[in-house]
């Protein structure tokens, strides 16, 4: 910021100004909001192969319909290259919709209704996801504060347990 003051030039400094407000995260360090951050944590870490499955479905649906987009519209109505109706694909499925490139025929438009739906399904489906497991984390009351294995991230052994019941490594370093 001093910087800014004496040399020309130097204005593009002040942004880093903007990095003060990291220190409203220091909030989260309280013992109340870590046991909901450490909630959370355990349930994306127990659903990520779950969403990473789905991930997948949503990269190869994208690029079958991007594909089946360039096939239906062409070149003509400005879908000049799969690479481009991929884009638009994922502009359609994540409902941005910049709308630089929209299906002209009927049959294009049909697709890309069926993409605008399936958007508000990419979208609900991780949350419904993640909250699963968030309500079997906190329905287990005796297993909710424990961390999981460092080996296989299980999280179901007793409170005492010395070795993980899963797949034996020590429970002693958690």
């Amino acid at each position: 910021m001093y910087l800014s003051l004496f040399l020309t030039g130097y204005n593009i400094l002040t942004v880093i100004r903007a990095l003060r407000l990291l220190r409203l995260f220091k909030i989260l360090n309280n013992p109340h909001f870590t046991n909901h951050s450490n909630k959370l944590r355990r349930a994306l870490i127990a659903s990520r192969g779950k969403i990473v499955v789905f991930i997948y479905f949503v990269l190869i649906s994208t690029i079958i319909i991007g594909s089946i987009m360039y096939l239906v519209e062409g070149k003509e109505n400005g879908f000049t290259s799969i690479p481009i109706s991929i884009y638009w694909t994922i502009v359609t499925l994540t409902t941005v919709g910049y709308g630089d490139i929209s299906p002209q025929t009927p049959l294009g438009q049909i697709i890309a209704s069926f993409v605008m739906i399936m958007g508000y399904g990419i979208i609900a489906v991780p949350t419904g996801i993640v909250s699963a497991e968030i309500s079997k984390i906190s329905q287990n009351k005796d297993l909710q504060f424990q961390n999981p294995c460092i080996n296989c991230d299980n999280t179901n052994y007793p409170p005492n347990a010395k070795f993980c019941p899963q797949c034996g490594h020590s429970l002693e370093n958690n």
